[in-house]
């Protein structure tokens, strides 16, 4: 190999390195696991491409039922995955495991969204796409949509954004868009479950900065920082669901309180919860989702999303 191309321009572990060349090199690759139906849970899942000219694609998860006579309505959970923006997938074994436990045990049909990562796709590519897959998901609230497993199960009264970590920030800018955009008639948003959330703080990330051009790196930055995103009070969802882990390896843990205390006195009018998860890491419960705080999490989230309370 040629020693210029193979020269290390940017380097930002755990995440990814960058060589003279341009090319990306992860630290961390999430494997492709096919969809499948799963003999445990009885939960299926099937692969969707949403836009052809993107190439964006998602995951959907459908719980075991008893037939389509008569169908049951379900909540639909639409979830984005973590990674800090450039790693992680909807199509790996961590996301797949953790959605299929959550979709059997809450009884609900879920949508992981497989956004494209920086940094060959810069933010905010992540929450373009992200909301793009929204309103395709928005196309089946009157049932003629392009995938019979929403058109069928889904409850489009009783939608719900997810995620960890980056995941949970764009939850969290997905519900801020859904109560200031339009185009996604049919479909109403109920909470928003943020698990870890990865907000920015006061000093400049160099990785952001990189992956995020023209950003500060900073929570200056309203996509990054709540505190400055001045429509926060606009969320278009009557509750949040805030997870915070008290031993989390990259200090999230008050920032997550902090952001708890911003939504309250942005003059949003919902409700939110703030929940510990004592003696943990940041999202433990994907690298040991047979724990007993990750077992309580899954519950947690199910009956955040059974919720029938206005």
């Amino acid at each position: 190999m040629d020693p210029d191309t193979s020269e290390i321009t940017h380097h930002f572990p755990p995440f990814f390195k960058i060589h003279k060349d341009g090319r990306v090199e992860r630290f961390m690759v999430s494997p492709f696991v096919p969809p499948t139906l799963d003999p445990q849970t009885g939960v299926q899942s099937k692969d969707v491409l949403i836009s052809p000219e993107t190439g964006v694609t998602a995951r959907i998860f459908l719980p075991k039922t008893n037939g389509p006579d008569p169908i049951k309505k379900l909540p639909l959970v639409v979830h984005y995955h973590g990674g800090g923006f450039c790693v992680g997938s909807a199509l790996g074994p961590a996301t797949t495991l953790f959605l299929t436990r959550l979709v059997s045990e809450a009884n609900v049909v879920a949508v992981s969204i497989d956004y494209r990562l920086a940094p060959e796709h810069p933010l905010p590519v992540a929450f373009d796409d992200s909301w793009s897959a929204l309103q395709w998901i928005s196309t089946h609230s009157n049932g003629t949509g392009p995938e019979s497993w929403l058109n069928q199960y889904a409850d489009f009264g009783r939608v719900f954004l997810t995620g960890e970590s980056a995941g949970a920030t764009i939850a969290n800018n997905m519900a801020v868009r859904v109560g200031t955009a339009t185009g996604l008639e049919g479909l109403r948003v109920r909470g928003a479950a943020l698990v870890h959330p990865y907000f920015a703080n006061d000093k400049p990330n160099a990785m952001m900065r990189y992956m995020y051009p023209g950003s500060s790196g900073t929570d200056s930055d309203p996509m990054m920082g709540p505190k400055a995103d001045s429509d926060l009070g606009k969320m278009g969802c009557e509750k949040v669901l805030v997870f915070v882990a008290e031993h989390d390896l990259f200090g999230l843990r008050p920032i997550g309180v902090e952001y708890c205390e911003t939504l309250r006195n942005s003059g949003w009018k919902g409700d939110v919860e703030l929940v510990e998860n004592q003696g943990e890491d940041h999202v433990f419960h994907l690298a040991n989702p047979t724990c007993e705080n990750a077992l309580l999490l899954v519950h947690k989230l199910g009956l955040f999303f059974n919720d029938t309370s206005e």
